[in-house]
């Protein structure tokens, strides 16, 4: 999959919203994703109203560059019924990389924007969210057209392999 080696994180966005095909794709990819027991402990909350999309740009001093996106994803985790809660970030993580693969293969930008698991952070999300019950913010995933243009670093270390 080229996306892994070309994907980059995107915190400027043109003024164009994103399709609702583009939108839904992405979100089948995010649940195409592993989950332990296939539990698929997931929510997505699609915010496209502007002062809500402002709200969540407050949520730490890096999320900033979500103010200007024309969507922005919330993956969310179920707090209950999981027949193994421990792993439900883990969970999340693959759906959330899941999505931001799936961003670059439509030639859309986008960037993870940590919640979990910093309490303050997931409790401004929630409220932006208007508390969903039996439901964390995990992330805030602004998406968007690119209005920058980067090159992946390579991250290739052969000395952190090990074979045994």
């Amino acid at each position: 999959m080229i996306e892994i080696f070309t994907r980059v994180s995107i915190r400027k966005f043109q003024d164009r919203p994103v399709e609702n095909e583009k939108i839904t794709q992405l979100l089948r990819a995010a649940m195409a994703a592993p989950s332990a027991g296939n539990q698929q402990p997931w929510e997505f909350f699609v915010v496209t109203d502007k002062s809500k999309i402002e709200a969540l740009s407050q949520i730490s001093p890096y999320a900033a560059c979500a103010k200007n996106a024309p969507a922005v994803i919330v993956p969310c985790y179920k707090t209950e019924g999981m027949r193994w809660p421990e792993t439900v970030l883990i969970d999340l993580s693959c759906a959330t990389e899941n999505l931001l693969l799936e961003i670059a293969s439509l030639g859309l930008g986008g960037v993870w924007l940590c919640a979990a698991p910093l309490e303050d952070r997931m409790e401004k999300a929630e409220a932006v969210l208007g508390n969903p019950e039996g439901l964390r913010a995990f992330a805030v995933v602004p998406v968007g057209y690119p209005d920058e243009s980067r090159t992946q670093q390579d991250r290739f270390d052969e000395s952190r392999i090990h074979f045994l």
